[in-house]
């Protein structure tokens, strides 16, 4: 690669970060329409890598192309927020089910056995004490072997479309932003639904397995009922849902 290519791949990254991180904290409302020159000037990068990280978006569905070329930003309703979860769902339930029966390596399961130990250290010893950071890039971790175990390069592509979606990622309500006392309390339940499918896996239990990943994912759309039904005001605390049209 050329040094101008490693600038270019530079200040691509650069804009799809910025670019992400405001559409996610309601700077560009749906709807809005994005203009290459405007953001190139507020971003001070040329418009090419503003071209490409706009594309970028659109792949993981925070963009709409427009017909007649541009994009602009998408808008979800309550029900698309539901489906994106229950989708994330049935797909990691099919994973854990095929890494039950296909039989998962001693290895990788030692390595789901450590985070897990590394996920009651987030736990500190005052019910309010919690690492929501460092529990969520663990979860991440741990969601990412479950993928892996299954052994389907398909169903990993899949999963990982279906997570680019900010709130149906298995973390979507994990940062310090959502230190709320409903999610954390959340968090018990998921790390024992966490330890009884890693045992499903180990134990070779396919149905078990894939009914303990599709009840963990309701973990989520409950703490989005929760946001959007019993407290609103909490929305823009959540990444990404303040693209909830209303």
């Amino acid at each position: 690669m050329s040094i101008e290519d490693t600038g270019r791949t530079t200040h691509t990254l650069a804009a799809l970060m910025e670019l992400r991180k405001r559409i996610l904290n309601g700077d560009f409302p749906g709807g809005t329409r994005l203009f290459e020159v405007p953001l190139a000037e507020t971003l001070q990068i040329s418009r090419t890598p503003i071209r490409e990280a706009m594309s970028r978006l659109a792949e993981e569905g925070l963009l709409d192309r427009l017909a007649n070329g541009g994009f602009v930003v998408r808008s979800f309703t309550f029900a698309d927020v539901v489906d994106a979860i229950e989708l994330r769902g049935v797909l990691e339930g099919t994973a854990a089910r095929l890494a039950a029966e296909r039989g998962a390596p001693a290895r990788r399961l030692q390595e789901m056995e450590e985070v897990l130990i590394q996920l009651d250290d987030c736990f500190g010893a005052a019910p309010n004490d919690l690492d929501f950071e460092g529990y969520s890039e663990l979860n991440g971790q741990f969601h990412r072997i479950l993928v892996e175990l299954s052994g389907s390069a398909v169903l990993q592509r899949e999963i990982d479309r279906a997570t680019r979606l900010p709130f149906a990622s298995p973390s979507a309500f994990l940062s310090d932003r959502t230190n709320i006392d409903v999610f954390r309390q959340s968090l018990h339940v998921a790390q024992e639904q966490h330890r009884a499918l890693v045992s499903a896996i180990g134990s070779r239990e396919g149905t078990r397995a894939e009914f303990i990943a599709r009840e963990h994912a309701r973990i989520a759309r409950r703490n989005l009922e929760y946001v959007t039904l019993e407290d609103p005001d909490l929305i823009l605390r959540v990444p990404g849902l303040a693209l909830l049209n209303s």
